[in-house]
């Protein structure tokens, strides 16, 4: 959970309906000032889901040292930005928030804290593995920009075939047609129906064994939704879960609440979702997005904000993008921080409704 946020917004965002939806996740906070923050108002937070950063130039401070301990002992756990030495054990701080980009911290100053720890910017799977190594158990940062799997690896008819789907998809097409690409294509048709016959949406009926009976219970809306998003859980059956899925998902599920916080119409809120779900489809297919958009035929709106993060809905994607946006980048899209907040935990929502269900 990047960027900072005073006690009171942070409270009011803790405790919305939103926020208990994401059952057992982990917030991370950055407290850029620890004093700021009294140990009595952190009553009735869910602390057990909440990590705070504190920035490690500060502990060297007898007064920053103390309050943090009083914070620790009251159940708020912490982690040092930057690395730390044997002030950060003394400050009841846990563990290290580093950016691994470039160094690591020293062995020793791994060692002196229990952890986790975690690593942000190990953006290949070299650096990541280095981290481990280190003693990383948590990552955050930017997917490395790699094949995921072979999508786009020398098999033409198979991207030809998801390339009309998507298509297909953009135009509204029949639904017909959709079901005649889905039987050429057994993994995406297998992730379907597993979809549609999971608890979340047919708890109490009779298995579902074809389209027409999933896109009876889905509706066309949703189907549509779940099939562009399904596009990124092309895989093996028992092979590892796309990470692109939930992050897709995530950017999807939050264009859409963007654009409704801003009186987007339905129509516009689909076109946002959209934007969302193939704004990684670069990444998804290993080819550049401008081969990918001009193989499809869609609105030059989404074609813009797609390839030059241009128009209303380039600037809400390059919001969603944004790990820590800045006030002036809100301010581009109209709304305010806290608004932002619950649009982001609304998407999370979203995304591990996907990730459980896909």
């Amino acid at each position: 959970m990047p960027g900072a946020a005073s006690l009171p917004a942070l409270q009011a965002l803790l405790r919305c309906p939103e926020s208990d939806e994401l059952g057992s996740l982990e917030y991370f906070i950055p407290l850029a000032d620890p004093l700021a923050v009294d140990a009595a108002q952190l009553e009735g937070l869910p602390l057990e889901r909440m990590v705070c950063t504190v920035p490690a130039a500060l502990l060297s401070d007898d007064a920053v040292q103390k309050h943090c301990k009083r914070l620790a002992d009251r159940g708020l756990r912490l982690l040092a930005d930057g690395e730390a030495g044997i002030t950060a054990a003394q400050a009841g701080i846990r563990g290290l928030d580093v950016d691994c980009a470039e160094t690591l911290p020293t062995a020793l100053a791994m060692l002196t804290l229990p952890g986790p720890h975690l690593a942000r910017n190990a953006t290949d799977e070299v650096r990541a593995g280095e981290c481990r190594k280190a003693g990383f158990t948590l990552f955050r940062g930017e997917l490395p920009r790699v094949k995921e799997h072979d999508a786009g690896q020398g098999d033409g008819t198979s991207r030809k075939r998801l390339l009309a789907l998507l298509g297909l998809l953009a135009q509204d097409a029949d639904s017909r047609e959709l079901e005649t690409l889905l039987k050429q294509d057994p993994a995406l048709s297998f992730q379907l129906l597993k979809l549609v016959n999971s608890a979340a949406f047919a708890p109490n009926s009779k298995p579902i064994h074809n389209f027409g009976q999933a896109i009876n219970l889905l509706g066309r809306r949703q189907l549509q939704r779940w099939l562009q998003l399904l596009l990124y859980a092309r895989q093996q059956t028992d092979g590892p879960a796309n990470p692109l899925l939930p992050l897709a998902a995530l950017r999807a599920a939050q264009m859409e609440s963007l654009c409704k916080l801003r009186d987007g119409d339905r129509d516009e809120q689909d076109q946002a979702f959209l934007v969302g779900v193939f704004s990684l489809l670069d990444v998804l297919l290993a080819m550049p997005m401008a081969e990918i958009v001009s193989a499809l035929n869609l609105d030059l709106d989404v074609v813009a904000a797609l390839l030059d993060r241009s128009g209303e809905l380039g600037e809400m994607l390059a919001l969603a993008e944004m790990h820590e946006p800045q006030a002036s980048a809100l301010r581009d899209v109209g709304i305010d921080n806290e608004t932002y907040w619950r649009s982001l935990l609304q998407a999370y929502q979203w995304a591990l409704q996907v990730s459980r269900n896909v």
